[in-house]
């Protein structure tokens, strides 16, 4: 862990694709910072007592966007915090706003192969549970990516080294 002199730094959000990588790099990124991880699909997931998938059923993508939503805007409002978002987060202008003005996002780009090894087998990702997983995520990055790179300070592929090598780059970039 490094000493008190990044505590001036203000929030890192990851954001970026399934399979990204968000979590497990903001775990090693938040070590490394000595601050507190969170990961926005886990908090939705603990404050209302249900699987993201469930959510999805129930609700629909709209119901969960919104929760999203509040939850972002409640992570985002503290401090000395590294978060990992979901997938689409970006896709709500909202979010885009809070995560813009209220820290340094950082935008994990993975290509779709990458993604489509990483989480082939995860069914707790509903909008992977289709015929063609490998066409959705192209169709979703399509969509999203412009998303991803408007709302972020700064772009880090994810598809070389490991999160460890991932977090103490960020580290550089945002210190730099």
């Amino acid at each position: 862990m490094l000493s008190n002199e990044f505590c001036s730094l203000p929030n890192i959000y990851l954001v970026g694709p399934m399979g990204a990588g968000k979590t497990t790099v903001g775990r090693h990124l938040a070590d490394l910072l000595n601050r507190q991880f969170l990961d926005s699909d886990h908090e939705i997931e603990r404050k209302t007592g249900a699987s993201i998938p469930w959510i999805f059923e129930k609700e629909g993508e709209m119901g969960f966007r919104s929760r999203e939503t509040a939850v972002i805007d409640e992570l985002t409002a503290q401090s000395h915090m590294v978060v990992a978002t979901g997938g689409g987060a970006v896709t709500q202008a909202e979010n885009r706003t809070f995560l813009k003005n209220r820290g340094i996002v950082v935008y994990l780009y993975t290509p779709v192969e990458i993604q489509l090894q990483r989480t082939y087998r995860d069914k707790n990702r509903p909008l992977l549970q289709v015929e063609n997983p490998e066409q959705k995520l192209n169709d979703l990055l399509k969509i999203r990516d412009p998303l991803y790179r408007d709302v972020a300070h700064y772009i880090i592929e994810t598809n070389q080294g490991a999160a460890r090598d991932l977090a103490h780059k960020i580290l550089q970039l945002i210190t730099a």
